[in-house]
């Protein structure tokens, strides 16, 4: 198997290759300096060494100055007072009598000389050169940079494609798999390869979840449908012994919760992308004097009483079956949770239902389990699918529900209907 270079080589390949081709142009700027210096301290050092052999020799020889080449220190010419001072050496860019010179300074059988040299023409060529010199090396550092720019995205480029890939996964399709190119890194295949492995759970947790939420829906509601239709069909025959009419009311107002709360749970376990696409046109002012009267029997030993005010006309898009459950469990409560008093049922024209109690009302630490969506504690009769369920619910369609209360002066639950656009839900 070919062994894949990790993403850090690759950066780090072409970092470098981008510093050696950087530090070649400063290593050359450097070098041109330093062999500068270096030719005109020898070229100088060799002129004034053969000057010096030749009056040796012939102790009447005399200096002779050409174009660009001055002697100072000879009996004839003493040297400048700006040479006078100067050390020992080599001396570029000095300037004599407006000229740009290089000099060298040195002390002979305890005279001081000084071999100048006029380079200004040699430094105006020098200028050019350079110049021509430095927009080759900025063209090479800039072309260099391109290179190493190209490079890097020739290596990130898997990595923005395998980001590219994971955005188009989408938990509503199968066989869904992560593919990379060959050149990719080492790092990004071992990214791949745990991708990959999860989305295969993930597919066979769907694949269960899938089968469970089906099998519920047929095993559960089925057997309820029949209990349910055979009490309210046993319900209907006359001469039932007596004391029986009230258990099998019982049983079968229990099966209608467990229909409700079966319909819910299969509800939260729906994608809401897919459960938007099925919604029904819901009428809420037409609804809610329906989802009442299905209700006022839980009041017959009470001394309670409903009274609807202002129905705003409004209509939402929503499963309606799901609405009821809403509407009904915060209605349930209210009654479950009152003993004598008046219910106010209102709806506003934003798809707001408004429902207060006279209640025992509820402390904020359970209102707070309630936002939580933890199970509310006592003070209830096991009717109804819980607020807890409820609040799962409103935050799986996008609905709002808001639960103000006071201990012993009742609770006002506010359910706000809103069905949010399909892409805000994925």
């Amino acid at each position: 198997m070919k062994k894949r270079r990790s993403l850090h080589a690759q950066i780090m390949f072409w970092l470098r290759g981008y510093a050696v081709l950087l530090g070649a142009v400063i290593a050359l700027f450097l070098a041109d300096e330093f062999l500068e210096d270096k030719v005109w301290e020898s070229m100088l050092s060799h002129e004034l060494a053969q000057f010096l052999d030749r009056r040796a020799a012939d102790p009447g020889h005399v200096w002779q100055d050409t174009d660009s080449l001055r002697l100072y220190g000879v009996p004839d010419r003493p040297l400048p007072s700006s040479l006078l001072d100067l050390p020992q050496g080599v001396y570029d860019d000095f300037w004599l009598d407006g000229r740009e010179n290089v000099v060298l300074v040195q002390q002979v059988g305890g005279v001081n000389y000084a071999l100048a040299r006029d380079i200004t023409t040699v430094e105006v060529i020098e200028d050019v050169v350079t110049l021509v010199v430095l927009g080759l090396s900025l063209l090479l550092v800039v072309a260099g940079g391109a290179m190493v720019a190209w490079g890097l995205r020739r290596s990130l480029r898997p990595l923005s494609k395998l980001a590219d890939d994971i955005a188009l996964l989408s938990p509503d399709r199968s066989g869904q798999h992560i593919r990379l190119d060959e050149q990719a890194s080492s790092e990004l295949h071992v990214i791949a390869n745990a991708l990959n492995d999860y989305l295969h759970r993930q597919e066979a947790f769907v694949e269960r979840e899938r089968v469970f939420n089906s099998t519920a829906s047929h095993e559960l509601r089925t057997p309820i449908a029949v209990i349910a239709g055979a009490l309210e069909l046993a319900l209907e025959k006359p001469g039932l012994p007596p004391g029986a009419n009230e258990p099998m009311q019982r049983a079968l107002h229990a099966a209608r919760n467990v229909e409700r709360l079966i319909a819910l749970l299969l509800t939260l376990a729906k994608d809401p992308a897919k459960l938007a696409r099925n919604n029904d046109t819901v009428l809420l002012h037409e609804l809610l004097p329906d989802i009442i009267d299905d209700h006022r029997h839980l009041m017959r030993d009470k001394v309670l009483e409903i009274v609807v005010e202002e129905l705003a006309p409004c209509t939402v898009e929503a499963p309606l079956h799901i609405v009821q459950v809403a509407i009904g469990n915060l209605l349930r409560n209210a009654i479950e949770n009152s003993d004598r008093g008046t219910i106010h049922v209102s709806l506003d024209a934003d798809a707001t239902v408004s429902i207060q109690d006279p209640g025992h009302g509820m402390a904020p630490e359970e209102i707070s389990r309630i936002y939580a969506r933890i199970a509310r504690g006592g003070g209830r009769e096991g009717g109804g699918i819980g607020l807890d369920l409820l609040a799962r619910l409103c935050e799986h369609l996008g609905w709002t529900l808001a639960i103000s209360s006071t201990p012993g002066e009742g609770t006002l639950s506010r359910l706000r209907l809103s069905v949010l656009p399909v892409a805000s839900l994925r």
